[in-house]
């Protein structure tokens, strides 16, 4: 599998920028995108071949991410009217599947592929790239009558493998521990238990929610509960713990700042893949999504940018409110 290709830049950047590289599971164009204001405004003549803005594709996107993706490919057609996008929604294990039979060219999933998933590609003799365009923290929630402030992961472990059942168990206090996870098979509930259970899945009884944004209102009933939610569907009715990545080790918030330093131990990433021969306008796609006016709308849709560099600025507490 090739491990860099080069894109033709020319419809998105300045001649005279120079080349750039689009690198699997890297920050994208983080220092070029950032020099630019978006998409030059000199582009070549329309055309109905496939190009980095032109031609038809198939893109299946994980239902998570539809808000955010619906506005990219809004944007990226205003800019780009021949430009042909048919928007599906599934879940990440099927797009990956369509990628692979050559039914779908894009795949928007909020994880990484998982081990099996790597074999067929390896084994089939296939060329995918991945391009990381955004961050997620994973959220763990409990009920606010719950004393507990903070927790580990290897705590967590513990909890979904049914090592520890009480609260007491986890330095907290109350009875049984009730797990709270979404739909089995969805990224959120694969990119939570490949970091805390290695990729298996769980063990310990649990109430099993309809809907990845469901966790926050049953665990927001339960004073036992225990789940994990997407950081854009937190809500002021449960606790956000803080998370440390073992026991003893510094705890953090889930803020932007530190899930973008890589400081908050439990984030999944935002990856686009494509097939590295597959239609150029997939590519063109991408690079829009990493571009500075891409990555603001993964902002606005309350996911942290990292294809392009982000400076943070705290508000000093020695200034007035007003």
């Amino acid at each position: 599998m090739s491990r860099t290709r080069f894109l033709n830049l020319s419809h998105f950047v300045n001649r005279s920028a120079g080349s750039a590289v689009l690198r699997p599971a890297s920050l994208l164009l983080a220092c070029t995108l950032l020099a630019v204001s978006g998409c030059a405004s000199d582009r070549s003549p329309r055309s109905t071949e496939d190009s980095e803005t032109s031609g038809r594709i198939k893109v299946v996107c994980a239902p998570d991410l539809r808000v955010m993706m619906d506005r990219e490919v809004e944007s990226f057609r205003k800019l780009y009217p021949e430009a042909d996008i048919e928007m599906t929604y599934g879940q990440s294990r099927e797009g990956v599947a369509a990628l692979m039979s050559k039914t779908a060219d894009l795949v928007v999933a909020a994880r990484e592929l998982e081990p099996e998933e790597r074999s067929v590609v390896v084994k089939g003799g296939m060329e995918i790239e991945g391009y990381r365009v955004g961050k997620d923290a994973i959220c763990v929630i409990v009920n606010p009558s719950n004393p507990l402030l903070s927790i580990s992961l290897d705590d967590l472990r513990r909890i979904f493998s049914r090592e520890a059942r009480t609260w007491p168990d986890v330095m907290g206090k109350g009875g049984a521990i009730v797990p709270v996870i979404p739909p089995p098979g969805g990224d959120l509930w694969t990119a939570f238990f490949q970091r805390v259970l290695g990729g298996k899945s769980p063990t310990a009884p649990a109430v099993r929610a309809d809907a990845d944004s469901d966790v926050a209102r049953i665990v927001a009933r339960d004073p036992n509960a225990i789940g994990f939610i997407s950081s854009v569907h937190v809500q002021d009715d449960v606790k956000v713990l803080r998370l440390s990545a073992l026991t003893g080790l510094p705890d953090w918030q889930p803020d932007a700042e530190r899930v973008y330093k890589g400081d908050y131990p439990l984030s999944r990433i935002i990856n686009m893949y494509v097939r590295s021969k597959g239609p150029k306008l997939a590519n063109g796609l991408v690079t829009f999504v990493s571009s500075l006016d891409g990555q603001k709308i993964v902002h606005e849709a309350g996911f942290v940018p990292t294809a392009v560099p982000v400076r943070f600025v705290r508000r000093s507490l020695m200034l007035g409110s007003h």
